[in-house]
């Protein structure tokens, strides 16, 4: 039981470094929970939309390439 006493120190040492990471971490600037999940759901919705048209306009430049390689139209 030697070990007692190093083992408290370490204990206490250890508080004290992670009082002084929490304190040094960024806040979220004043932005709320709400706020903050508000901002990100229109961030990801226009992703989306961006992938969606850009999905459409591969769509139709493939069916632009494959009447092009068309021989016979079927009109």
């Amino acid at each position: 039981m030697t070990r007692g006493n190093q083992r408290e120190l370490a204990r206490e040492r250890n508080l004290k470094k992670q009082q002084q990471q929490k304190k040094s971490q960024p806040h979220q600037d004043g932005v709320k929970l709400d706020n903050r999940m508000e901002r990100d759901a229109d961030i990801m919705r226009k992703k989306q939309e961006a992938a969606a048209a850009k999905k459409a306009a591969e769509e139709a430049a493939a069916r632009a390439e494959k009447n092009k390689n068309c021989k016979y139209s079927i009109h």
